[in-house]
């Protein structure tokens, strides 16, 4: 075997694209306070968190932190065709990474805070978002910001929808609670580590 052939077989590999479990761990050893989970959520914590969205009547669906896109598969399995899928992160890997992974019309990620979702739904042509998903970790979030995105959300949420967030401190409670008044919680325990669930409603809940 030639020194080109070698170089170039390393050359290859060196460009092969990280898998979503490894591009996760890599960020949460660079970023563990954003990052929040040292593997990506279970498929059970997936289809439990998402039960709650009513798809039918679904346009405008919103996530805040999407990662490696865990959820996405799932979201674009339920979503309208028409429908819009936007995922606002802070972190460039994440969002370029995204952008190569999933090829779909009705998905757009864009790199803002989550703080800004009303400027990112409004640039997107869409008058509200239906629901909005969020695994960011709110209480490592710098003292104010957690509670500017409660507030920013429950705003651009459409009378009906809902903030849909998993976590794994049940203080996150304390920041939905100022802006939402029906707040439903839950918990999964095959996920590593157990995650919370919360649905909060804005105005009124959809029918179970």
């Amino acid at each position: 075997m030639t020194g080109s052939t070698t170089f170039a077989r390393a050359k290859r590999k060196a460009r092969r694209p990280l898998s979503p479990q490894a591009m996760f761990f890599q960020q949460f050893i660079k970023r563990p306070v954003m990052v929040g989970s040292i593997i990506p959520s279970s498929g059970r914590t997936i289809r439990k968190m998402l039960s709650r969205v009513d798809w039918a009547n679904t346009r405008t669906f919103v996530e805040y932190g999407p990662g490696v896109g865990t959820f996405c598969e799932a979201v674009l399995e339920r979503l309208a065709p028409d429908a819009s899928y936007i995922a606002i992160d802070t972190n460039p890997d994440f969002v370029s990474y995204l952008r190569r992974r999933v090829v779909d019309p009705r998905f757009s990620v864009v790199q803002a805070s989550a703080e800004d979702v009303e400027a990112v739904v409004a640039d997107h042509g869409a008058p509200d978002a239906d629901y909005v998903l969020s695994g960011l970790p709110f209480s490592t979030l710098p003292p104010g910001v957690g509670d500017n995105i409660a507030a920013a959300t429950h705003r651009v949420l459409r009378p009906g929808g809902a903030f849909l967030v998993y976590q794994f401190n049940p203080n996150v409670r304390n920041f939905l609670t100022p802006h939402f008044d029906q707040i439903d919680d839950g918990i999964e325990w095959w996920n590593v580590p157990p995650a919370q669930l919360w649905w909060a409603w804005k105005d009124s809940p959809q029918d179970d």
